[in-house]
């Protein structure tokens, strides 16, 4: 049995995933600020794009954009905090896949449910795969405290309900702020699915044998596991 202690700093190092995508969303963000907003256009988010014109790489590249400051610098501290110790509870590649899954995902959400008018507005930043990077977190660590504004501790599990809750009521009240609910939502829905499937399978599997066992009846000399 292994033991995991709790901590009470911030982060778990620079892992080499997370130190890789800090890098490259820095550079990139650097980037958006000598180019004009058509970058954000033609690599941000943007629904109709992708529905009309087939923009698909739009679901990979919007996750390494951000419209500011506060936005890339918020999105870097919650990947370091949170990101750190998944990185070294799954490995580099598991991790990678995760955050892509979510962060892709959560892009797919934003296409298929954003309404008509606000369609042609980009969307950018990796704030879906971050909250998928959260729900993973509380789902691991359910009881480890996180420090909401560095003062007031919160059990992981209570932190990204009611969070979820909150981005779920915004998003009924469609994108305000510049803020992109739905997004955030589709990584915690991603995030959500990921880490049930295995017990779902597991569940789906035992329901299917017992049936076919059921079915062929006592003495076949056959037996499932």
């Amino acid at each position: 049995m292994t033991y995991y202690r709790y901590r009470f700093s911030f982060g778990y190092g620079l892992t080499p995933v997370i130190k890789n995508l800090m890098i490259i969303m820095g550079m990139v963000f650097l980037l958006q600020m000598f180019v004009s907003r058509w970058f954000d256009i033609y690599f941000g988010l943007v629904p109709f794009l992708v529905w009309k014109k087939y923009f698909l790489w739009q679901l990979f590249t919007y996750i390494f954009l951000h419209g500011g400051f506060s936005h890339i610098l918020f999105n870097l501290l919650a990947l370091w905090m949170f990101g750190g110790e998944l990185e070294n509870y799954w490995g580099s590649k598991k991790f990678l896949r995760y955050f892509l899954l979510c962060g892709i995902g959560a892009g797919i959400c934003t296409v298929l449910f954003t309404p008509d008018i606000y369609q042609h507005i980009p969307v950018i930043g990796a704030s879906g795969a971050i909250y998928g990077i959260l729900l993973a977190f509380a789902w691991l660590f359910p009881n480890r405290p996180i420090f909401i504004y560095f003062l007031f501790p919160i059990p992981a599990k209570y932190f990204v309900i009611i969070f979820g809750l909150i981005e779920f009521f915004a998003s009924m009240e469609g994108p305000g702020g510049g803020v992109a609910h739905l997004t955030h939502l589709g990584g915690l829905f991603f995030g959500l699915f990921y880490m049930a499937y295995p017990a779902i399978r597991q569940k789906i599997r035992r329901q299917y044998y017992k049936r076919k066992w059921s079915q062929r009846g006592p003495g076949s000399g056959n037996y499932y596991h």
